[in-house]
């Protein structure tokens, strides 16, 4: 017998509601390309959504990640972003990770637990960098040969850690060519250089 799947057109202020997300994260999921929706002539943004929540293969795990312990607040808020992305897709999220390192650090003992752990169908993120600044397409191409699969809220990478990212790589560098404690010096001082021509083209 066949399965009928009823989808209900609303507003988008009225998909944000039932979804108990404000309007302003309803609408960057939509920019993001998350919400099945579209706009109408006069602007209107209208959400499809469906009677019954998209079918997902074993449990979901929700992943968030910042560079240092002075951050865990924005870690906070992080996981809470991911929780109400995953209530207002109709997830019933059975893992919640946390991890304090850096995105080019390849030894992270969590995140390796979630990729390695095979009842773990869908894993979620905020952005691509939260789960690594390089190599994510292998990631998960690796993913989905096994049947499981990377979710993403954002495609765009987050910018207030580039200049950590960076400066870790310099610091790397300078040490294959330097001493330890020399590679440290003189990666403070190519940060504040970069921090500053930042800051004059905010400016």
């Amino acid at each position: 017998m066949a399965i009928l799947c009823y989808t209900i057109d609303m507003k988008l202020s009225q998909y944000a509601k039932r979804a108990g997300v404000t309007y302003k994260t309803a609408w960057r999921w939509w920019k993001a390309g998350q919400l099945d929706a579209y706009q109408t002539p006069t602007g209107t943004v209208i959400v499809r959504d469906a009677t019954a929540p998209a079918p997902t293969t074993g449990r979901i795990a929700l992943y968030a990640r910042v560079s240092s312990a002075n951050q865990k607040a924005d870690l906070e808020r992080q996981m809470q972003r991911l929780r109400d992305y995953a209530a207002a897709k109709g997830y019933a999220v059975s893992k919640e990770v946390s991890e304090i390192a850096s995105g080019l650090n390849d030894h992270r003992p969590k995140l390796s637990k979630l990729l390695t752990d095979p009842t773990i169908g869908t894993l979620i993120v905020e952005h691509r960098d939260r789960l690594t600044r390089f190599g994510y397409e292998y990631i998960r191409q690796l993913l989905e040969a096994h049947g499981r699969r990377l979710e993403v809220l954002f495609p765009s990478e987050t910018e207030n850690e580039l200049v950590d990212d960076f400066v870790a790589v310099i610091t790397s560098m300078a040490a294959r060519l330097s001493g330890q404690r020399s590679s440290r010096q003189k990666a403070a001082k190519i940060r504040a250089c970069v921090e500053r021509v930042m800051q004059e083209g905010d400016a």
